[in-house]
């Protein structure tokens, strides 16, 4: 038997390797002696121990099949956008700094676009931070037939731009949301107040906080810490933020560090 002599040959000095290879000719000697045809299929056994072993893998037993695509979330990300939708966030990208080329673009291919090739095409402008292009493409779907005010489009808009610190067409969309009779989420509240922080601009974080407190929902305790931290070099501010904090979550606690660390006195 030629596999036979491949096995003498072998130089398997181990006996867990001896009894596998044992095992193998017997498994071959039992097909060959069935009369039906054969349908060989992995084993769901573990595999082997490590070691010099290879013969199962070589002999087309647990074979692994690879066809080049990515795995995981991006690969089913990137089957959610169809090739024209592709095209279109291409173009938009090599437009943008041509704003003639990038109207002319636009009225001859984007308005092409199905409702949801236009929304997945906003939402990866939106995830590849492209964040001027994706105020386009959203004042493109505002002006469709189909559209409806809907508070989750604003959301991501206005988080990705606050990310960038582009506070101020935060505000735009912000009225825009408003005019609309549109209330935010928490998330949304925290991202713009923190936004106005960082940029230094208490004043307008004050204005989001209390545009919250008119919300129809009822507030979480995050963009309230997130002000009492911010707040923290204006204590007139603060004072206030924590009063209202305490009233509506009793049970919770302010930590109130020392003022000389801020240099408050």
């Amino acid at each position: 038997m030629q596999f036979a002599a491949v096995v003498s040959r072998s130089k398997i000095p181990t006996p867990a390797s001896t009894s596998l290879l044992a095992k193998l000719v017997f498994s071959l000697q039992s097909l060959r002696s069935s009369n039906g045809p054969v349908l060989v299929s992995p084993s769901p056994s573990p595999s082997p121990p490590s070691g010099n072993c290879v013969f199962p893998r070589a002999l087309g037993f647990d074979r692994a099949y690879h066809d080049g695509r990515p795995r995981g979330p991006l690969w089913r990300g990137k089957k959610l956008i169809g090739k024209e939708a592709l095209f279109v966030i291409l173009g938009l990208k090599r437009f943008k700094d041509d704003d003639e080329k990038l109207q002319k673009f636009i009225k001859t291919h984007v308005l092409r676009l199905l409702k949801m090739d236009m929304v997945a095409v906003l939402t990866e402008l939106e995830r590849q931070e492209e964040v001027s292009l994706a105020v386009k493409m959203f004042k493109v779907i505002q002006k469709q037939d189909w559209y409806k005010p809907d508070v989750y489009l604003y959301k991501d808009l206005i988080v990705a731009l606050a990310k960038r610190k582009k506070m101020d067409e935060v505000m735009k969309l912000w009225e825009d949301m408003r005019k609309e009779d549109l209330y935010p989420d928490s998330q949304t509240y925290t991202e713009v107040i923190r936004g106005f922080l960082q940029a230094g601009s208490p004043a307008d974080a004050m204005n989001i906080y209390e545009d919250m407190k008119k919300s129809p929902d009822l507030p979480e305790q995050l963009p309230f810490r997130i002000l009492l931290k911010g707040l923290l070099p204006h204590p007139l501010l603060r004072n206030k933020v924590k009063q209202d904090f305490e009233e509506i979550f009793p049970e919770q606690r302010v930590y109130d560090p020392p003022e000389e660390i801020f240099g408050l006195r």
